[in-house]
């Protein structure tokens, strides 16, 4: 090959054919130097991002030890304890101190980590963010609440990786907007945490800082790509966290970890600041959004944030303060609801969950009505993976060829690495047997042109509107639909990415979009599992059937919805979902 080379650049040159194997070895051996000195260098910035991590934390340990040698009678148990309003209240009132709140919760987050490997950075401008705070003479709402925060969310002085090694030169110049407000609020970002590599998965795992795990089941994954989020909250090392969503990402956290949590309108809060591994993608709306134990906790949290100073810093952003009227209102609903999406059949455990909140809706007084959400197939594959992947993946695939991919992301990106010519032929030879797959292949080739890309454009807005007229022929209010979980084994979800229908799709629509843990996986359902086929009866559905088995237990959650820009009345529906559960849970005891 090298010798036919040299005849095409040199005809008038006799080729020695021990020339040719010569210079063919020579660059072989210069290609495989080269690719061993970069995975040097990719190793010894692992080893020293691992090494700042490290010292982080460390700080922070000394930091809290210090607090509590010089403050032994701190009643760390009763503070951990408190709902979010309660101990807002008392750190408004001064009952308790904004030091021993924020060191508490510094002191549970390195418990949690420990045990599960949640946090990816300590905030050591927290203690002079606490400082601040006690100098504030006007209390802001979320005075002196500690809160943590995704990778990603732009804090001054620290990197938003996204789980990639080569990001890790990417250090933020300014606070992003959701920061510069939660601090004029009070409230004290302490720690970062983790992601799956890319944030395009919905485990949590990368190969700078490894695998987060389920604080309720080490074997299982806390969800993502808000993973971190999640596992910190539902472990006790966190009260109020902020995660961003483009598919699930808050949701299903919240989901697999027994958590509430709110994916808003895009734009609803300010995603300024806050920066992904690939950023411009329109059809399909990314957003920034709060988690925490119940949902008073996150409409104290919308309130805190819908505020003048968020409207000042980001004009894009509507000026639409939190509606109090909406959210406190006790009027009966017309809730639309279904269990399955026709797409992605979930585990018995999801779909019952929907029915008995459903049952207890109606019992409260509210009225149901049945509804099918259309040609969910087509939303998954036509616009949220075309519109993910417009490029064919050529962007994503740039970022991972100059990284180390993470185990539990190769099945993904091998998927995305097939040229596409050759996904189209195998989509042609497997429709007929996997046709799922086969619209997931031709999917993943993208958009042929600009022209295709406007047009994909316009069938998302066309879908949109084709939904909200069916749900006002309707005369719905609100939505009650099921949500991915029990949580999955750790590994599975790099696996099943197609198993994130049943909260791709309020991506697409942009809608808010909440999930409220309403019960716990049972005996019955795990041996009703056993029985699971799926829509399909194709490998995906034998492959969610075992990530999720072994979930006896584990939290079940249910997804609230309501139309754009009425995150108040999500919330409120929400409220709702919440005391009619925790109502029947008291019953059973």
């Amino acid at each position: 090959m090298i010798q036919d080379m040299l005849r095409q650049l040199l005809p008038e040159v006799e080729v020695d054919p021990h020339l040719a194997s010569a210079l063919l070895c020579s660059s072989v051996a210069a290609i495989l130097v080269l690719r061993w000195m970069g995975q040097r260098r990719m190793q010894k910035k692992i080893k020293e991002t691992r090494r700042r991590r490290d010292l982080g934390l460390g700080q922070m340990e000394k930091a809290v030890q210090q607090f509590k040698q010089q403050n032994p009678g701190i009643q760390a148990g009763h503070i951990l304890s408190l709902p979010l309003v309660e101990l807002s209240e008392k750190l408004k009132e001064g009952s308790l101190s904004p030091e021993s709140v924020l060191y508490t919760y510094m002191d549970k987050a390195l418990e949690v980590t420990r045990e599960v490997n949640c946090l990816r950075h300590f905030i050591p401008e927290c203690e002079e963010q606490l400082r601040e705070v006690q100098r504030q003479k006007e209390k802001g709402l979320l005075h002196g609440v500690p809160v943590s925060i995704k990778d990603h969310i732009g804090y001054k002085g620290h990197l938003s990786t996204c789980g990639f090694v080569q990001l890790h030169s990417r250090t933020e110049q300014e606070d992003s907007v959701m920061i510069k407000v939660l601090k004029r609020q009070g409230a004290i970002p302490f720690v970062l945490t983790n992601v799956p590599q890319s944030l395009f998965n919905y485990d949590c795992s990368n190969s700078i800082f490894g695998q987060t795990v389920n604080p309720l089941n080490h074997t299982k994954s806390p969800g993502g790509s808000s993973g971190g989020e999640g596992a910190l909250i539902a472990g006790g090392g966190s009260i109020l966290g902020f995660g961003t969503d483009i598919g699930g990402s808050i949701r299903l956290p919240s989901s697999f970890c027994g958590l509430c949590g709110l994916k808003p309108t895009g734009n609803r809060l300010s995603f300024s600041g806050i920066s992904g591994p690939i950023d411009g993608i329109l059809s399909v709306t990314g957003m920034v959004g709060p988690m925490a134990r119940d949902v008073d906790s996150l409409a104290l949290c919308m309130r805190a944030l819908l505020c003048d100073y968020m409207f000042r810093l980001d004009p894009t952003v509507p000026p639409m303060p939190f509606n109090e009227e909406v959210y406190s209102s006790s009027a009966p609903l017309r809730i639309g609801y279904y269990d399955t999406d026709g797409y992605f059949l979930l585990p018995p455990c999801m779909r019952r969950a929907v029915l008995e909140t459903k049952e207890a809706l109606q019992e409260a007084g509210h009225t149901l009505v049945t509804f099918a959400p259309p040609q969910v197939d087509y939303v998954m594959n036509e616009l949220f993976v075309k519109g993910l992947f417009a490029d064919g993946g050529s962007t994503l695939l740039g970022l991972f060829a100059g990284d180390v991919v993470d185990p539990g992301l190769k099945s993904q990106v091998n998927c995305y690495r097939i040229p596409i010519l050759v996904k189209k032929m195998l989509a042609f030879m497997v429709r007929p047997l996997f046709p799922r797959l086969a619209g997931y292949l031709n999917a993943l080739c993208g958009v042929r042109s600009e022209k295709h890309l406007w047009k994909q454009h316009t069938q998302v807005t066309a879908y949109r509107m084709e939904f909200i007229a069916t749900w006002r022929k309707l005369k719905l209010d609100v939505m009650l639909c099921p949500v991915l979980g029990p949580a999955f084994t750790v590994g599975y979800p790099g696996k099943l990415f197609a198993a994130v229908s049943s909260t791709m799709l309020y991506n697409v629509l942009n809608f808010p979009a909440g999930v409220v843990p309403v019960t716990t996986v049972t005996e019955a359902d795990e041996e009703e599992l056993k029985h699971y086929t799926g829509h399909y009866g194709d490998p995906w559905d034998r492959r969610l059937r075992q990530a999720v088995k072994g979930a006896v237990r584990l939290p079940v959650a249910v997804q609230c919805v309501a139309l754009p820009w009425q995150e108040e009345l999500c919330l409120r529906f929400m409220k709702e979902v919440e005391t009619l559960a925790r109502g029947r849970k008291r019953r059973k005891v």
